[in-house]
């Protein structure tokens, strides 16, 4: 697209020409450009986490840190020509089940949603028709379904519910009880923190953080904190300390495996967003399979 201020003739020097490989952040680009990238049809994602306790061993940003360490990760690995334009992160999201904890941040579901949304608007705004929303907090999930359908019916256009862990994990990456009842601050977040900002981590004191969930499975029952009839609970309510699951199978080379595992899927669901056939979305083409 060129500059408005081009004389006439001449042929605009690119952003890759001019200042080396372009950005992927939405805040490092110019609105000549963000309007380019709408127009080739670009893929906008935007990664939610939050600011809230994983127990003494972790710091309150994971949430944060592995969401931008799997963006990072996933974006060598998209397509080339494939346009994606990555948003500002909303490092604070909705952490009430973790507010008894000192340090944890977090709006009202009410702020939070609306927050989605009107970021979401903007990028419509912007010309955008396609947005992935990439969570990696747990608690974020309700307001990422709501804001997603909230912008397909306002904004009429493709919104991605994407979070991180809902993707398929390595096989045999971990053990089922450990993927069943780590739900936070456990094997799975420790380990990627190990690799993604050891220094971060608190080695002296990961531990084997039980839960109250593992024990109502354990005794057969169906009511739990999550799967099939889940209730809702606060962090304390599962371990006094707040975190869940067994952080001493954590090691960095684990968290390298699953980093570049979700990465991977990340990846591959950007160039999914990116070729859907928009026209679906109210009912059309819908004898296509490509």
């Amino acid at each position: 697209m060129p500059f408005i201020d081009e004389p006439a003739g001449t042929t605009p020097m690119t952003d890759t020409a001019a200042h080396g490989a372009a950005s992927p952040w939405w805040q490092d680009r110019t609105p000549q450009e963000i309007a380019a990238l709408a127009a080739a049809d670009g893929v906008a994602l935007l990664p939610l986490a939050a600011i809230e306790q994983h127990g003494e061993h972790l710091p309150l940003s994971t949430d944060l840190d592995i969401a931008l360490g799997l963006v990072d990760a996933a974006l060598p690995r998209v397509r080339a020509g494939v346009p994606v334009c990555v948003l500002p992160p909303l490092a604070v999201g909705l952490s009430l089940e973790h507010s008894a904890f000192a340090g944890t941040l977090s709006l009202r579901p009410e702020t939070a949603l609306a927050v989605m949304v009107e970021l979401g608007e903007r990028v419509a705004a912007a010309g955008f028709r396609r947005l992935v929303l990439f969570n990696s907090h747990g608690g974020n999930k309700a307001l990422v379904d709501l804001a997603a359908l909230k912008l397909r019916v306002e904004c009429r256009m493709l919104v991605v519910r994407a979070n991180y862990f809902r993707f398929a994990p390595p096989p045999d990456a971990l053990p089922a009880d450990e993927l069943r009842h780590g739900l936070h601050g456990g094997a799975l977040e420790t380990a990627m923190m190990l690799h993604l900002a050891p220094a971060k981590v608190r080695s002296g004191r990961v531990g084997n953080f039980d839960s109250l969930g593992r024990h109502l499975a354990a005794a057969g029952r169906l009511l739990g904190p999550e799967g099939e009839a889940g209730f809702a609970w606060m962090a304390q309510d599962l371990n006094p300390c707040g975190a869940t699951g067994d952080a001493r199978l954590a090691t960095p080379a684990l968290g390298d495996r699953l980093v570049q595992h979700f990465a991977r899927q990340l990846a591959r669901l950007v160039e999914e967003a990116h070729a859907f056939d928009l026209a679906r979305l109210d009912g059309g083409a819908l004898d296509r399979a490509d």
